[in-house]
């Protein structure tokens, strides 16, 4: 991943990016998941990242689907 990537999310349940990122590609977003969870004690975060470009759409779109 490159360096101009912008965080817009983090959570640490999967499942809550997973779901942000799948909204976010059915509307064009292409989305990445930075998994920063330690896999031997289960503590972390989920980070969600966009394009600089994406970040406005981006957290409206989330907004809209933590709404609903």
């Amino acid at each position: 991943m490159s360096s101009d990537w912008v965080k817009i999310y983090e959570s640490s349940d999967l499942y809550r990016a997973e779901i942000y990122k799948g909204g976010l590609g059915a509307e064009g977003i292409e989305a990445v998941i930075m998994n920063k969870k330690d896999s031997a004690y289960l503590f972390g975060r989920m980070e969600l990242y966009v394009q600089p470009e994406d970040v406005i759409k981006a957290i409206h779109l989330i907004n809209t689907i933590e709404q609903s």
